[in-house]
């Protein structure tokens, strides 16, 4: 993998944040681009994430960091729009030291150089962005930097063979001329084109 020096997560988090913001209460049962999440799965997944992501770049190691994510269960907290954005400002917080880009650290239960978990970091916040704009129907302007660094990310992953328990899907096909999140968003295993279904 590309070694992916420094990224200031910040911007990315907050665009993020004013997602989990605009999600109706009405919305949580509905289905996002993630077949095996709901919005309610979704928002869990993210509140994992950023706890395991700030303590990888902390090095911060211990049960936060060695446990593979959790399949999809109702166990969103009552008070996640507080609890979320919190925790996804601790996430860039952390990320803003260098030496979380350096040295060896762990997420998921895997040992990974610093500078790795940082791309993946900025990979489940961008692409997951897109998962939660997409299922809420809002408008998703991510971060250029992120989106940038992710899309290198991807399409060197792209390159990878993949196989049973990446963390990739297979590669959608998108359009060369494409925009550039659509095509970040197609190397990560999703549609591009993807909207939630219509009430019947």
């Amino acid at each position: 993998m590309s070694d992916m020096s420094f990224l200031d997560l910040e911007a990315q988090t907050r665009v993020v944040s004013r997602l989990v913001a605009g999600v109706p209460d009405a919305g949580l049962a509905g289905p996002t681009p993630c077949p095996a999440y709901a919005v309610a799965d979704l928002l869990d997944h993210l509140r994992g994430l950023a706890i395991a992501f700030r303590d990888a770049a902390r090095k911060d190691l211990g049960p936060t960091t060695d446990t593979a994510p959790e399949p999809a269960g109702p166990s969103l907290p009552a008070d996640w729009r507080e609890e979320l954005p919190r925790l996804l400002g601790d996430l860039a917080e952390a990320w803003k030291d260098p030496s979380a880009w350096t040295g060896m650290t762990r997420a998921g239960g895997v040992d990974l150089p610093g500078e790795i978990a940082g791309a993946v970091a900025a990979d489940e916040l961008l692409i997951h962005g897109w998962d939660l704009a997409r299922a809420t129907g809002q408008e998703y302007v991510p971060d250029e930097a992120a989106l940038g660094a992710v899309h290198a990310f991807l399409l060197e992953a792209a390159q990878e063979e993949r196989g049973e328990g990446d963390i990739f899907g297979p590669v959608v096909p998108v359009p060369d001329d494409a925009p550039l999140l659509d095509r970040a968003v197609g190397l990560s295993g999703r549609d591009p084109g993807w909207t939630s279904p219509k009430p019947s």
